[in-house]
């Protein structure tokens, strides 16, 4: 029997982690249409009902048709759909939306999160890069520009970035820890550590700065308290998902599966589309689930579905679905069709992908 595994990364983003400073002013467009702008209005109001969502993006796709300047209502519209899993529209919105009012901070800092939740950490340091050079004091933008050059793989550009924030604010939670993770990157645990010490000093405490002790405690091997730091980084925010994601990624790669499932429901429920959320919660579930009761793997075959219906080329949810299939629910020529499309996706030195060719090579 092959070892059966899911793919996760333990989160470490800091996105939408704090007010920054005051963004410049907007440029002054002509007078928006009235209807669009009571389309607007309506549509944000909306959206502040629980089920409003879908009837507030309708509003605002309708206050966009009327008037295409109105980046307001790009922008919100932009924000709704990423929210509901539409990415790749929310970011044509944004982008729209930027252009319109290139000195809008919350707009810019929308715009990079929801690239960078595309995969394109390029694009969204760029655009971040730019603002904060014509707006060098602002802060929010800084930081997401941090966050998004690690992720880039621009670990120096990363670090310098963060140390400018720094100068501006020597304590800044989420710019020390934006630094000490990046520090981490580069394998210097212990700078990262004093630089998390730092983070965790600030009044009042920040879940940013226990997230990032938990990550570097992982890396140290230190999982009880790592687990330790990510539990009170989700009582310092209940809606800290990646506090509670990287909290069930710990339980999960412990095999406490009850426990993980419910912390990693509990994202899903935040975030329905939080797809690593997603697949964990599929991973937990098949690890709760007996062999014998095939009928108990109908859930984690849905979440992991759900995601590929999304994200067609999502490896994780792929391999994952091919594991279940071959090794849980026994429908081999399933699990080839999966482990099929996980190889024409993964990239070629992906450790997975092994497992995936001995099973294919054993069917032939």
């Amino acid at each position: 029997m092959r070892k059966s595994f899911v793919m996760l990364a333990l989160v470490g983003l800091l996105s939408g982690c704090g007010k920054g400073g005051q963004a410049a002013a907007v440029p002054v467009l002509a007078p928006a249409n009235p209807e669009a702008v009571t389309k607007l209005a309506q549509g944000v109001e909306q959206a502040k009902s629980k089920d409003g969502k879908k009837q507030a993006i309708e509003l605002l796709e309708k206050a966009v048709a009327a008037d295409g300047q109105l980046w307001e209502g790009r922008y919100n519209l932009g924000v709704l759909l990423a929210e509901s899993g539409e990415l790749a529209a929310a970011e044509k919105q944004l982008a729209e939306a930027q252009k319109l009012a290139p000195n809008a901070e919350d707009v810019v800092v929308a715009l990079g999160e929801v690239r960078r939740r595309l995969g394109d950490f390029d694009g969204a340091a760029d655009v971040l890069s730019e603002f904060v050079k014509a707006n060098p004091n602002s802060t929010l933008a800084r930081t997401a520009l941090v966050t998004a050059l690690r992720e880039a793989g621009d670990i120096e550009k990363a670090i310098t970035e963060a140390q400018n924030a720094l100068i501006r604010n020597s304590n800044d939670p989420y710019a020390l820890s934006e630094l000490a993770l990046a520090q981490l990157e580069r394998g210097e645990i212990d700078t990262a550590e004093l630089l998390s010490k730092e983070a965790l000093k600030a009044t009042p405490p920040r879940a940013v700065a226990e997230r990032t002790a938990g990550l570097i405690a992982l890396k140290k091997g230190d999982d009880a308290v790592a687990f330790h730091h990510f539990q009170r980084a989700s009582e310092l925010d209940p809606e800290d998902t990646t506090a509670r994601l990287n909290i069930g990624t710990v339980l999960l790669q412990a095999g406490v599966y009850d426990r993980a499932a419910t912390e990693l429901k509990a994202v899903v429920d935040i975030d329905p589309d939080d797809t690593v959320a997603t697949v964990a919660l599929a991973a937990a579930l098949r690890g709760k689930t007996k062999r014998a009761d095939t009928g108990g793997f109908a859930e984690p075959e849905r979440l992991l579905k759900s995601v590929i219906e999304r994200e067609p080329k999502n490896i994780s949810a792929l391999f994952n679905l091919g594991v279940l299939y071959a090794d849980y629910m026994k429908r081999p020529s399933d699990a080839t069709v999966m482990f099929k499309r996980f190889l024409s996706a993964a990239p070629d030195k992906h450790p997975a992908r092994a497992e995936a060719e001995r099973f294919l090579s054993a069917k032939k």
